[in-house]
């Protein structure tokens, strides 16, 4: 959904990427900045709270690629494109025909949130055709009112549990919004009709909500899926344990460890997930290997005892190899 200071904000100056960044790439570099400057890492800083709202927007545009192929089209437009009436790059190559090639109307068409209006914002004065308020009209219709768009911040447990929210909006008003279960960081949601009034009882407009998770300390979302990593002993990582595991929602689980499991290895609970509309992910523990930092004198003899009873071999040997075709 275009924004008119679209023309004004660099969202990849404000992530540090390039244009042409990946999609991954730009979810790790906007994790990376999130947790540096999320409000609970600088209670108080009123400067990092505000970097952290701008880079959430940034991300939330980015991140949709329908949003972040119109926002380059209109960081484009206010770059100095020239407006031609079927040139490449020109005026119908952005808008998709609307006019033809003379440049007259096609069709009576009436232009809503999203459209057109949202694309040009207040190019052509303070707000829609002849409306000042911002709002958007048809071809002898009455006007229909702006959109707002607020944020809300959830925690990890709201978003996954799902909640109602109260809004404080503009003139005094406050809304309710029921925040879905499973909402995602970044998520937009769309409320009909709670936007800005219409001055002539027309339609009014839609409050658009951006929604920010706060990250968990144990658990992190991986789509439907939630990840946290589980930490295991050398012993139990060589010789097999059964351990206990937390879950998001409910009671520890036990799961077995199977003898020789490496770091790394994926323990999968079937149904423990994020649950949303669209079914229920999984809760997906990852295995880390624990070395202990302080050895007694004794341990640490009889652990030299057991490495001179094992089978010379390299476990490295492969990947030196490999490195030197």
């Amino acid at each position: 959904m275009a924004s008119q200071d679209w023309f004004d904000k660099d969202f990849y100056a404000v992530l540090g990427v390039s244009k042409d960044v990946s999609e991954a790439e730009l979810k790790k570099t906007y994790r990376k900045l999130a947790r540096q400057y999320h409000p609970d890492s600088n209670p108080g800083d009123a400067a990092a709270e505000a970097r952290f709202k701008e880079i959430s927007e940034a991300y939330s545009v980015l991140s949709d690629p329908s949003e972040r192929a119109e926002y380059d089209q209109v960081r484009a437009m206010g770059s100095g494109a020239r407006f031609t009436s079927g040139g490449a790059g020109g005026f119908e190559d952005v808008f998709g025909g609307m006019f033809g090639a003379g440049g007259g109307p096609r069709t009576r068409t009436s232009y809503s949130a999203g459209g057109f209006e949202d694309l040009l914002g207040g190019m052509f004065g303070s707000g829609g055709f002849g409306n000042p308020t911002g709002g958007y009209r048809g071809y002898g219709g009455p006007v229909r009112g702006g959109d707002i768009t607020a944020t809300t911040t959830l925690d990890f447990a709201t978003a996954i549990q799902g909640d109602t929210v109260t809004l404080q909006l503009p003139g005094g008003r406050s809304t309710k919004v029921k925040i879905p279960a499973g909402v995602a960081n970044g998520q937009k949601i769309k409320v009909r009709g709670k936007g800005q009034p219409s001055p002539d009882g027309g339609e009014a407009g839609d409050l658009v909500l951006t929604v920010t998770v706060r990250p968990h300390p144990v658990f992190e979302r991986d789509g439907q899926h939630l990840r946290l990593d589980v930490p295991v002993t050398f012993a139990e990582a060589a010789l097999g344990a059964t351990i206990e595991v937390p879950t998001f929602d409910g009671d520890p689980v036990r799961l077995r460890v199977a003898p020789g499991t490496p770091s790394g290895r994926v323990l999968r609970v079937k149904g423990r997930g994020v649950k949303t509309a669209k079914g229920t992910g999984d809760l997906l523990a990852t295995v880390q290997v624990a070395v202990p930092s302080h050895l007694s004198a004794e341990a640490k003899s009889r652990l030299e005892e057991f490495a001179a009873s094992l089978p010379d071999e390299n476990p490295r040997a492969d990947l030196l190899e490999k490195a030197r075709r």
